[in-house]
């Protein structure tokens, strides 16, 4: 097998990195938050037996620069329109992981000309933060509006931007401010309105044990896409690099029937 093509994409809402390998039908690789297209290297090498691989860096990751403002997800499905407009796919098949899936589920349920979709430990369902949580997020509200009262403004936001850097996650630990915005923004986002307008044949792969988008969410997404299967496979939240020979086989099998 070739080694992947680099490429750069020029869209109207800025430059894309992007591989391409194989050859056949059409399909887009999207990763997931705080990874690059180098995270999904073993499904490219799966789906490129039979497929023209097209394997994107999001904006704002790997080489692709930041996007100018503060993008929602809905944000980064219109860049992937205009990307399959630039490079003249057709009739894509769309695999996205965590984050990717995301942005697979809203341009699938607008695009009736996808192949077929396949959702790996996908983001998308929003659940109610417990009680815990939910005293964290009423706390730091309440700062915000006092910390520049009796700090100053200046100092005000550096404790406050300590405070959000020492909460929140690795992956918002390691984003740069403006990333920081778009994840803050964009994990928001329950999706499960736009699902039942998903009409490609539809795949969801998890781990069994994935604590960032729980199995559950699986379960809650198979009931709302039409006509859709799950597969659960051992491991986490990187189903497909904890159990690669399974997902692979599972993978092929979807894309060849």
């Amino acid at each position: 097998m070739t080694a992947p093509e680099p490429h750069t994409a020029s869209l109207p809402c800025g430059k894309v990195f992007y591989t391409k390998s194989g050859s056949g039908p059409d399909m887009i690789l999207l990763h997931g938050w705080g990874c690059n297209n180098t995270t999904l290297e073993s499904v490219r090498r799966t789906a490129a037996l039979t497929h023209t691989v097209y394997n994107l860096d999001f904006p704002g990751f790997g080489s692709s620069p930041e996007p100018e403002g503060i993008w929602s997800v809905f944000d980064y499905a219109d860049m992937l329109g205009q990307f399959i407009a630039a490079t003249g796919i057709k009739r894509p098949v769309l695999l996205g992981h965590s984050f990717g899936g995301r942005v697979s589920i809203i341009y699938a349920s607008a695009h009736h000309d996808v192949d077929k979709v396949v959702l790996v430990d996908s983001a998308g369902v929003r659940n109610p933060l417990p009680l815990r949580k939910r005293l964290k997020v009423a706390a730091f509200k309440a700062a915000k509006k006092i910390a520049p009262v009796i700090l100053g403004k200046t100092k005000g936001a550096e404790f406050i931007d300590r405070w959000r850097g020492s909460a929140g996650s690795a992956d918002y630990r390691a984003a740069s401010p403006k990333m920081r915005a778009i994840m803050s923004k964009v994990i928001a986002q329950d999706l499960r309105h736009l699902m039942p307008e998903i009409k490609a044949p539809t795949l969801l792969i998890w781990g069994e044990h994935d604590d960032a988008t729980p199995l559950a969410d699986a379960h809650k997404m198979e009931a709302l896409i039409p006509g859709s299967g799950l597969v659960v496979l051992p491991g986490d939240h990187y189903s497909f690099l904890r159990s690669p020979a399974q997902f692979a086989a599972v993978l092929s099998s979807f894309l060849a029937s």
